[in-house]
């Protein structure tokens, strides 16, 4: 492009160029994409390292596409004149130009080199958790919060302290301030309701729930959850990692992990329903986001809301239990044949201190997040050690859940988070379960959400989330989203009443 060109160029010229530059580069994208999928569900583990240089390799091409002059030059022009373009690519410049404020410092050499401990950080993770052995990953998650540090420094703007910075980035306007009286506000309720129902809460039958359910009758389930939730086969993939995860390549081809547990069942039932949500997002957003290079700018919250509203909200609640208790006794093959619709919907619902953030309940779930929250706030901003990690770990969750962490693996190693420079994600979780019942309120002055649900209508429910919740989560804040979909900004006691009124019944608290 040269010079004269550009400055002849009307801004719809300059964007037409730019589309054809985001084509390619996205392109380049997906194909990483796919190569890290491959890495986690079905590479061997003698691959796993050469997946991750191939990865690295072809993002050295990505790069130089993405910070070449011209296509610069286009997203800083059109960013500060975007007359004449259409809102959606007002909106898909906006984000090209926050992409390029965070990165535009960053040399070929530094991202071809964070590219790669990146993808060893992984399979370091992998080892020292099969292993127990936190020192097999200590050094590169010493390394990936060196780089994140690094990251922010070369930035012209950057927030108050490194780890605020990553909130922002993960929630446009979030913040250590925001989120310490958020989960002030969930510890203060949280913490002592969870104490009620461990010390009087009734006994609940929970004798079934680990009786063993051959893996191909456990896929099956799946199957039939994802096409309940209202999801295109046709546009779908299920496979299997160690940690669960969805993830898509345009609306067209979305693909869903699980972890099937011979023993757990039912953990696999909420895990499908949790991933199938982040999937209802991937292919319902408009076409024109795809077509207008806007789409899949949601913030993680906001995805997450969506996961946790039909693992916890609908999954876990009466109405879905007994549509699909037939079904469970079914393809488990009779082995629930002496369970009642109401004890596995108790069972369901069993609200204990626990270990494992994954398989938490949902009324400690949040105090799994707050461990999280303040170890990456404190290790990101060098107050403490990487070595710090694990005790520290362990300290938290005798103080908040009162529970003995007996080893790494099932304690700082349990989450894939941290292998893959991803700090500030963790709280996404927490802001998603107050975000979801803030929408469900507001859903239910449309239509009788659970008699649709007991009458196994959820596309009725999808639909209401396309046309009110996914349609503008791209093009919007955090703020601006949950504003416009319930008139109000995040206000936690939704969330927090739900909890309250639903395990004081489910308990037979006084």
């Amino acid at each position: 492009m040269m010079k004269g060109d550009f400055e002849s160029m009307t801004n719809r010229q300059k964007w037409k160029a730019l589309s054809k530059r985001l084509d390619e580069i996205e392109a380049y994208g997906r194909c990483i994409g796919k190569v890290g999928f491959d890495m986690e569900c079905c590479a061997p583990e003698e691959g796993i390292e050469r997946a991750g240089e191939d990865m690295a390799l072809v993002g050295k091409r990505l790069y130089a596409l993405s910070h070449a002059k011209g296509f610069e030059k286009l997203i800083c022009a059109l960013h500060e004149d975007s007359e004449g373009l259409t809102p959606v690519q007002k909106k898909a410049v906006g984000h090209l130009y926050d992409d390029y404020a965070r990165v535009k410092n960053i040399s070929a050499k530094l991202d071809y080199e964070m590219d790669l401990a990146s993808n060893r950080a992984y399979g370091a993770w992998l080892k020292a958790k099969k292993a127990d052995d936190f020192s097999l990953f200590r050094d590169s998650l010493g390394e990936l919060i060196r780089y994140q540090r690094l990251t922010v420094e070369l930035r012209d703007e950057k927030k108050a302290t490194v780890y605020d910075t990553c909130l922002d980035d993960k929630e446009k306007g979030g913040s250590i301030e925001q989120l310490d009286a958020f989960f002030a506000a969930l510890r203060t309720r949280i913490v002592p309701l969870l104490r009620r129902v461990t010390e009087e809460g009734k006994p609940i039958r929970e004798d079934f729930v680990s009786r063993p359910v051959p893996i191909p009758r456990q896929e099956a389930m799946s199957r039939y959850l994802l096409e309940l939730e209202g999801l295109r086969q046709s546009a779908l993939v299920l496979m299997t990692t160690e940690h669960p995860f969805t993830d898509n390549y345009g609306r067209n081809d979305v693909r869903v992990t699980t972890h099937y547990h011979e023993e757990c069942f039912l953990s696999n039932v909420f895990t499908t329903l949790h991933e199938g949500g982040h999937a209802l997002f991937m292919q319902n957003e408009p076409q024109e986001f795809f077509d207008e290079h806007c789409a899949e700018r949601m913030s993680n919250a906001m995805h997450e809301t969506i996961s946790r509203f039909y693992e916890n909200l609908i999954g876990r609640s009466e109405a879905f239990i007994s549509l699909v208790a037939p079904q469970i006794r079914a393809l488990s093959g009779g082995v629930f044949d002496d369970v009642s619709d109401r004890e596995l919907y108790e069972a369901v619902n069993v609200a204990r201190p626990s270990l494992i953030r994954t398989e938490a309940d949902e009324l400690s779930y949040c105090l799994h997040i707050m461990v999280r929250y303040e170890l990456e706030k404190a290790f990101v901003n060098g107050e403490i050690t990487v070595d710090e990690i694990p005790a520290l770990w362990k300290a938290k969750y005798k103080e908040y859940l009162g529970v003995e962490v007996p080893d790494d693996a099932q304690g700082c190693l349990q989450d894939v988070h941290w292998s893959s420079v991803y700090f500030g994600y963790f709280p996404s979780y927490a802001l998603g379960n107050a975000y979801g019942v803030q929408i469900l309120r507001v859903m239910e002055k449309d239509f009788d959400v659970f008699a649709a649900v007991r009458a196994g209508d959820l596309v009725k429910i999808r639909d209401w989330l396309t046309a009110r919740v996914f349609s503008i989560a791209s093009i919007s804040t955090p703020d601006e989203w949950i504003r416009t979909i319930t008139g109000e900004s995040l206000n936690p006691d939704y969330y927090l009443d739900y909890l309250e009124e639903k395990f004081t019944k489910l308990y037979e608290l006084r």
